[in-house]
């Protein structure tokens, strides 16, 4: 095992590195039920992941205007971090043992993530895991979300590691074409979606992996 601060683990962050499904829900929830719409678990589900605006027209109208869009959509991210905060968020089986030998074997660590700024380092605030990450590369930092590979290269770059040292670790199709538009290696895993085709490994959890299977995938 290479003990080398020039190679270094990208983390995607929702459905890889945590859960927040069920703290989204609550958010959404109680945030349209203020706008006289019921949300059903089904749809909600539909929707997750997309992006703030595209979920409220699909629900409140193609006509919503941008101002009334990102009025609630900020509603509802300050009462998803407020969820946190109460409830807590839980780390996804085998990312804190990922992380951790990350750290022991000085491999440097980023999160590339199309959720606000604050939302991340809210949930690394509660897992007292801010400190994990060297850079944080967040939606307000990008021109172009996933799969563009803009996220991954401005990770790269601020930590000073090139792309073909760089592993990404995601659960989304967007997000594992970002790696290889970006020149990275890239695993999936199965938390999500049920089938991941784009990655150089699929696992079903991080726990089948280790940091030396993930050397394996640097050339």
């Amino acid at each position: 095992m290479k003990e080398n601060n020039t190679f270094a683990l990208i983390w995607d962050m929702d459905g890889t590195l945590v859960d927040t499904r069920q703290a989204h829900w609550l958010a959404w929830k109680q945030t349209l039920a203020a706008e006289k719409y019921d949300l059903n678990w089904a749809t909600f589900l539909k929707t997750f992941g997309e992006r703030n605006d595209t979920i409220l027209r699909s629900l409140l109208g193609a006509d919503l205007p941008d101002a009334e869009a990102f009025r609630i959509g900020d509603v509802k991210e300050q009462m998803f971090r407020d969820v946190l905060k109460n409830q807590g968020v839980q780390l996804l089986p085998g990312s804190e043992r990922l992380m951790d030998q990350a750290i022991t074997h000085s491999w440097s660590q980023a999160v590339v993530s199309s959720a606000p700024r604050q939302n991340i380092t809210t949930i690394l605030e509660v897992l007292n895991r801010l400190d994990t990450f060297a850079v944080l590369v967040c939606a307000e930092d990008v021109t172009q979300g996933k799969p563009h590979p803009e996220g991954c290269i401005t990770a790269s770059r601020e930590l000073g590691v090139s792309p073909s040292n760089c592993i990404v670790i995601e659960d989304a199709p967007a997000g594992l074409e970002a790696a290889h538009r970006a020149g990275m290696a890239c695993v999936g895993v199965l938390s999500t979606h049920e089938h991941l085709s784009e990655g150089d490994l699929i696992v079903n959890s991080l726990e089948e992996l280790s940091l030396a299977d993930l050397e394996g995938l640097l050339h």
